[in-house]
């Protein structure tokens, strides 16, 4: 674009051009400035001992690409410093998904048990927080986190019946409009090619003349974008939970509603019945056995929570009404690992007991439950997560999300009516960013690239994984036959093909397979604690 202005604005000042190739002009071209490559000084994470074999910096980077020399942008990073440094590779770099997720909490909280000792010794593993997420000029949308945590405090993670839907939707648009007046710069410039410019800098800046990298979910998305804006400077990529391209921009030419596009509601559904039918499998390793047939306990103890929620005390002497709609919630989020079914199944367990006798009421929350309900609390801003509403198409019709939910929740009970309403925020939100790309998505990175899905994974169905393979001229597709988001702690063979190709560019067979370890409900091994594996299942949910 910027050239044809440029020649017809010579045309109508008269001047004859002469092309002499196909390359070269008898006019000079203006020179396009480029981004300044940072320098990273690492220094200490802090005094913390968990933080001590962590080292971390900050960068700046050009805000706006089309004007590299101007504002700036602060990313954060840390990097675990590879083990055998002196037959070291390069640089890994990693994206535990979202979008909203902390590369930096990722790496320091599950990179030294996320990857094994292979990889380790080769690469330094590094994370970034993506701009507009955690230390990286975060996005927000009240002027302090004591606002916004007011502001939403008494918000459902989504609504049920048409007087709760006015009320979501109303929510949305205040929600956004606050988003709009408090950040409006950072959103501007918040895609997901803005990042994938920075990450690009960041290889620049570490060293490395090709890029490694592992993404998870969301970060399938960005590896996707890279490879469109960088197809030449790929060394190796490992894509873990695919999130179609097509599906979240919406090139496919799909106008609903992003949250209904991603199709995790169905994604979720199969693996809340998978749930169910090993819980059954499991006999007395599952608790729901106790009770009955599982599947006609939990669907009854949801459809009660419908009109008679629970309260159920914390250990802080508040108390949690637990509704159809956190239930939902917090199923979702638990269907993400399957070492925590049987906590899950614990849960279901002691909301039937609360649900059928009152008078145990006064027995504290499940564990699980607690839990969950704590990481809220420690969510940085709402606004980290709204990335799709300025580069996914929208609907345009924000009103028709609750025909939207109700269409959903008949493909796929609970879970699709839940996520339907994703992303409702965006079509009030008002900002677009110029640079975001959007397809199309078919892509020419020559090297091969590692592609895993998961059978029955709750958050990026494996419905999308064979089609996300296709847009690679040589993409190795893994099957994993399990449950659960990503490969993240579940499985030896999948960790094996993973250094294999990070450290030897050896790829598996495409249509290769691979099993989980353990089923959901087998005991652990001992002296394995169900904490220190689900610390590698760190990832947005």
């Amino acid at each position: 674009m910027k050239r044809r202005r440029i020649l017809r604005r010579l045309c109508v000042a008269g001047v004859a051009l002469v092309l002499l190739t196909p390359a070269t002009s008898a006019v000079a071209q203006p020179t396009q400035p480029v981004a300044v490559v940072p320098k990273i000084a690492w220094g200490s994470c802090g005094t913390a001992p968990a933080l001590k074999p962590f080292q971390c910096a900050s960068v700046e980077v050009p805000t706006d690409y089309d004007r590299p020399r101007g504002a700036t942008t602060t990313i954060a990073l840390t990097r675990l410093p590879a083990t055998d440094p002196a037959h070291k590779i390069g640089t890994l770099f990693t994206n535990p998904g979202g979008p909203g997720g902390s590369g930096v909490d990722f790496v320091q909280q599950a990179g030294q048990s996320a990857y094994t000792p292979g990889v380790r010794a080769k690469f330094d593993i590094l994370g970034f927080d993506p701009r507009g997420v955690g230390k990286s000029d975060p996005v927000t949308c009240y002027p302090t986190a004591a606002e916004e945590s007011a502001a939403l405090a008494n918000e459902p993670p989504f609504p049920l019946g048409a007087k709760e839907e006015r009320q979501f939707i109303v929510a949305g648009a205040k929600l956004a409009a606050n988003c709009r007046l408090t950040s409006p710069d950072r959103l501007k410039h918040y895609s997901t090619s803005n990042v994938a410019r920075d990450m690009d800098l960041l290889r620049q800046a570490v060293g490395d003349k090709k890029l490694s990298y592992v993404g998870y979910s969301y970060g399938t998305y960005l590896g996707a974008t890279y490879a469109k804006l960088f197809p030449n400077d790929i060394r190796a990529l490992v894509l873990d939970g695919t999130l179609s391209p097509e599906w979240y921009s919406g090139s496919n030419g799909d106008s609903s509603p992003v949250g209904v596009r991603l199709k995790q509601g169905e994604g979720a559904s199969d693996t809340y019945e998978q749930f169910l039918a090993e819980c059954k499998k499991a006999a007395g390793n599952c608790v729901l056995n106790d009770l009955g047939d599982p599947k006609t306990v939990v669907e009854g103890l949801l459809e009660r929570l419908k009109t008679q929620p629970i309260d159920v005390p914390l250990p802080d002497g508040t108390s949690l009404k637990v509704t159809y709609a956190i239930a939902v919630a917090f199923t979702f989020s638990s269907l993400y690992d399957p070492i925590g079914y049987p906590d899950l199944a614990q849960f279901f367990a002691e909301m039937v007991g609360l649900s059928t006798n009152k008078a145990k009421a006064a027995r504290q929350a499940p564990n699980a439950l607690v839990e969950w309900n704590r990481r809220k609390e420690d969510y940085s801003s709402v606004g980290t997560a709204l990335q799709p509403c300025v580069e996914a198409r929208q609907s345009g019709r924000p009103l028709a999300y609750p025909a939207y939910a109700d269409a959903a929740d008949q493909r796929a009970p609970h879970f699709g009516r839940y996520r339907s309403w994703v992303g409702l925020q965006c079509e009030f939100m008002g900002v677009r960013d110029n640079d975001a790309f959007l397809g199309p998505w078919p892509n020419k990175v020559k090297q091969p690239v590692l592609v895993f899905g998961t059978r029955h994974d709750p958050a990026t169905p494996y419905e999308a994984t064979r089609p996300y393979a296709d847009l690679w001229p040589d993409a190795r597709m893994v099957m994993v036959e399990g449950w659960g988001h990503t490969t993240l702690g579940k499985s030896t063979c999948a960790d094996a093909m993973i250094t294999n190709y990070l450290t030897q560019l050896k790829a598996p067979a495409d249509g290769s397979t691979c099993a989980q370890d353990r089923k959901p409900f087998d005991p652990l091994p001992s002296g394995q604690s169900s904490t220190a594996r689900r610390a590698l299942s760190l990832l947005p949910q």
